[in-house]
């Protein structure tokens, strides 16, 4: 596999930091994980905010990807996109030309060629390209997989999953269809998606239902304020999706992330962020840092020039889980994955 460092005679050794680059302030992960690099002292960060977006204090920020891309001799180890959604597959393309890693923000893609374009790419290439998903490193999500690969609730047949949120405030991109591939269906299916993907495998069929019944004075042109997608699989198991950005504007927090699964021999509830004390309008999140375990799978990953879950794969497999549903709330059809 050809590296950045494999191109670079004067390139640092296998001890030394790795040189990561955060291509774009515009997702609002940006800045949580620029907190948690910027003090390692196995990293050397540098962000590029082309837009303006950031407030990054205890990071080296340029203004332009190209600084970015040439602030080390041979360039960065790896990067993280964090831009617009419509713009991963450019980030991705050229970190695959240049043999360098990859971290690019959920959803992989706004289209499913897009997506398929970037996982072909990076094995093409031979660089790792990862996902980010969080909340799969939860350990309550991780007791999901378990009871349902150990059988411990039997047969699972239901399953409900809460992803909801406020409308995102600050970003209007994340509302503009163009730069997000669409409005709730596109920002909170994928998260639920991927965890069912982790569990069950892909669904047979995706049914999906939208409006535009809160914030339609605040969300963009066509961008889908509220969703409910149904999800059947080939044991015979359905799966729902809540994907609305239904908090209000003043929660104390901006959502969460809930299932229930029910099964033959019992059921299961999991809250991903049930972590935190608080009194009406407060919430002070504690525990289990997801973005922290998401970097450090990345960071080994990049090391060990071998990806890890959540990889580009299941990336684009929740991207076509996003698509079928985008398909059937225009058709008002199931539409078969497959």
């Amino acid at each position: 596999m050809l590296t950045a460092h494999d191109q670079d005679p004067a390139a640092p050794s296998a001890a030394a930091p790795l040189r990561i680059a955060l291509m774009s302030c515009a997702h609002t992960h940006a800045a949580a994980y620029a907190a948690q690099l910027a003090p390692r002292g196995d990293v050397e960060l540098v962000v590029a905010d082309p837009d303006g977006f950031g407030d990054l204090h205890r990071a080296r920020v340029v203004g332009s990807y190209e600084e970015a891309w040439n602030t080390w001799p041979g360039g960065p180890d790896a990067i993280i996109v964090t831009s617009a959604n419509a713009h991963h597959r450019d980030l991705v393309l050229e970190a695959a030309r240049r043999g360098v890693h990859v971290l690019c923000e959920k959803p992989l893609a706004t289209t499913v060629a897009d997506a398929e374009a970037m996982v072909a790419v990076c094995r093409e290439a031979g660089v790792v390209l990862m996902t980010a998903f969080p909340v799969h490193f939860s350990p309550a999500v991780q007791a999901l997989r378990t009871a349902v690969a150990d059988g411990t609730l039997g047969e699972v047949i239901g399953l409900t999953g809460t992803n909801n949120g406020k409308l995102p405030a600050g970003r209007d991109w994340f509302t503009d269809v163009e730069l997000a591939g669409g409005g709730s269906l596109v920002d909170h299916t994928v998260h639920i998606a991927e965890i069912l993907d982790s569990a069950f495998g892909a669904p047979a069929t995706v049914h999906a239902v939208s409006n535009r019944i809160l914030y339609a004075d605040r969300a963009g042109e066509g961008a889908e304020t509220g969703g409910l997608v149904t999800l059947t699989y080939d044991s015979g198991l359905v799966a729902t999706i809540d994907c609305s950005w239904s908090q209000s504007a003043d929660a104390p927090t901006w959502g969460g992330l809930r299932l229930q699964a029910v099964g033959t021999g019992g059921q299961l509830q999991i809250d991903a962020f049930a972590q935190h004390v608080g009194g009406p309008g407060t919430w002070l999140p504690y525990g289990t840092d997801l973005d922290a375990l998401l970097l450090d799978a990345f960071l080994d990953a990049v090391r060990a020039g071998e990806a890890a879950p959540p990889t580009g794969e299941v990336g684009l497999r929740t991207v076509r889980v996003v698509a079928a549903a985008q398909e059937s709330v225009r058709t008002g059809q199931p539409v078969p994955l497959g």
